[in-house]
């Protein structure tokens, strides 16, 4: 989407919508708005919509709630009901009139992250029956406001374009989004930017570097299994940060296999590799000044002949040995492979982004992520972010008896803890063996990565995490 930063008037503006968010109590901006038809259903109540139409144009009104209350959140749900409203009204051009008073560069981040979200659809598998088949998009906004806020503008639209393409990483079905269609997105990506590189690895070079875990997952599966390095080096003088997502295309629970119903959300079970690829390409667009490694295990974890089995022992890529007692908690044998490799590659603090656990959907719902991690610091900067983007998580305890829940009968661990207790901790228990003292974070997105009904993400896949990275990043 195109986003700009005018010193124009209301009424000078030639955008297809103008919009003009309003607080509980207040009026109209005099002049243009204010004697258009419709003026008198303008309400400042939060979410309220009005259609306006002054002499040769349309506006619309939105409310924003009360104006001691009014935060980058509600600007962001706004936002995205005026661009879902534009579509309806067949706008493809959108001029926004910044809310007055607070923070302005805070305010324009949140207009443009709520549009650009809020204008997303997925109909890349629709055919089209005609050339006005789909409805317009809106491809344009410009900002009505001081050209101090065009910087906050500009890395706003570049993190919500980011979500966007994770989003649609997501919601690509799993014959197209394989592993080896990650590994070449990763590619794409790096070749864009003379700071970033990519590596993509197979099956033969895992087997010889001894990365049990991903190995024992993909074994099921006709698709063959990637390892993906990002390596982006912006410089800076902070720590090299390690990104770890987890990137299983497919998830049917292998010989656990998961009930039918809602498997073919399964797709999705890549979202946390889609959050750190994306958010990964953005930081190099943006040219953040950090040195960091990006590692995502990708495969499928399917059912068949060659499927490992419930009671099979593995080696993981640290050593450790697993007992695997649920073919369906793969997702923390995937990652533990790629934690190890991120420590051996110099990552310095580790933030891993996974949907690993049911669990935390019963704990967290759908509003928050919730955060497992050995640094009181790190898990301090991702609340900091969360808060900052709307992308919220909340931290849950790490404690030794979790751990001990997680050890193995026959090998060290096992991959499923016998009682039915704590399950998104013990799984951050399992994960927290392979990254030895350095400081990291679990980000379980189970609950967040879709269905979040959020306006700016609605009911689909949400892009969870992106924006959460990007934000953390720039705090380092």
């Amino acid at each position: 989407m195109k986003v700009e930063v005018s010193q124009a008037s209301p009424a000078e503006t030639d955008a297809d919508l103008l919009v003009v968010g309003l607080f509980e109590g207040g009026s109209l901006p005099e002049g243009l708005l204010v004697e258009a038809a419709g003026a008198k259903a303008a309400r400042g109540e939060q979410k309220k919509l009005a259609v306006l139409h002054p002499p040769g144009r349309t506006a619309l009104a939105v409310g924003l709630g009360k104006r001691e209350e009014i935060d980058s959140e509600r600007v962001r749900v706004a936002a995205a009901l005026a661009a879902r409203r534009a579509a309806e009204l067949e706008a493809t051009s959108v001029a926004w009139l910044l809310p007055e008073g607070g923070d302005r560069n805070a305010a324009a981040e949140a207009v443009v992250t709520g549009t650009v979200l809020g204008a997303y659809r997925f109909d890349r598998f629709k055919s089209a029956e005609g050339e006005d088949s789909s409805p317009p998009r809106v491809g344009s906004l410009t900002l009505l406001g001081p050209k101090e806020v065009a910087e906050a503008a500009e890395a706003a639209r570049v993190c919500a374009e980011a979500q966007n393409r994770a989003r649609d990483l997501q919601s690509t079905p799993s014959n197209v989004a394989t592993p080896s269609y990650l590994g070449e997105r990763a590619e794409e990506a790096a070749s864009r930017h003379d700071a970033l590189t990519a590596e993509v690895f197979g099956p033969g070079w895992l087997a010889e570097k001894g990365m049990g875990g991903i190995l024992a997952v993909s074994r099921g599966s006709a698709e063959e299994p990637r390892l993906i390095v990002l390596r982006y080096a912006g410089g800076g003088d902070g720590p090299t940060l390690g990104l770890v997502g987890k990137g299983v295309t497919f998830d049917t629970g292998g010989i656990s296999i998961k009930p039918s119903a809602g498997m073919h959300e399964m797709k999705m079970d890549m979202s946390g590799a889609a959050a750190v690829l994306e958010a990964v390409a953005a930081i190099a667009e943006l040219g953040l000044p950090v040195t960091l490694v990006a590692v995502i295990p990708s495969t499928e974890n399917m059912p068949s002949g060659t499927a490992v089995k419930p009671g099979d022992v593995i080696t993981q890529y640290n050593g450790k040995t697993v007992e695997v007692n649920n073919t369906d908690a793969e997702g923390r044998l995937v990652l533990a492979d790629a934690l190890a490799y991120a420590v051996e590659l110099g990552a310095e603090r580790i933030v891993d982004m996974a949907t690993l656990t049911g669990a935390v959907l019963v704990a967290l719902g759908s509003t928050y992520a919730a955060v497992i991690s050995n640094d009181d610091e790190l898990a301090g900067l991702l609340e900091s972010a969360g808060a900052n983007t709307g992308e919220l998580v909340w931290r849950l305890p790490l404690h030794p008896e979790f751990a001990d829940l997680m050890k193995g009968s026959v090998a060290d661990l096992s991959n499923l803890a016998s009682k039915r207790k704590a399950g998104t901790i013990t799984a951050a228990a399992f994960l927290q063996e392979f990254v030895g003292e350095t400081p990291w974070a679990h980000v379980d997105i189970a609950g967040t990565a879709w269905d979040v009904g959020r306006e700016y993400t609605g009911g689909d896949a949400s892009g969870y995490g992106v924006r959460l990275l990007v934000d953390v990043v720039s705090r380092m």
